[in-house]
């Protein structure tokens, strides 16, 4: 569970995304005007699909919240957001068993 902008949001995590990556539908149900940012085309399980690269204003999961988090907005084919490497790499990564525990970097 985590917050966009301030709007709860459930991720995945995803160590081989590269940016944080959200669905069409939670995009617009947060307000994001992510039409305005650059289209680019992304490849999923789906094949090609088109895309568009946001700045989010903040993102937080549990008690890390980061700045100006890069996204990519994927209109079709993405079920679930997913928590990619422009969050992750800002933060220390432990795993104990099934527990994985984030600490914030900088």
């Amino acid at each position: 569970e985590g917050q966009v902008n301030g709007g709860a949001i459930r991720f995945a995590v995803d160590t081989g995304a590269t940016l944080v990556a959200l669905p069409g539908a939670d995009a617009q149900r947060l307000r994001i005007d992510y039409r305005s940012g650059q289209q680019t085309t992304t490849h999923t399980a789906g094949g090609p699909t088109p895309a568009w690269v946001v700045t989010l204003n903040n993102v937080r999961v549990g008690g890390i919240e980061l700045q100006s988090v890069q996204a990519v907005v994927i209109e079709q084919g993405l079920p679930i957001a997913l928590l990619g490497n422009s969050f992750l790499s800002r933060t220390d990564m432990r795993r104990d068993g099934q527990t994985m525990t984030l600490t914030r970097r900088y």
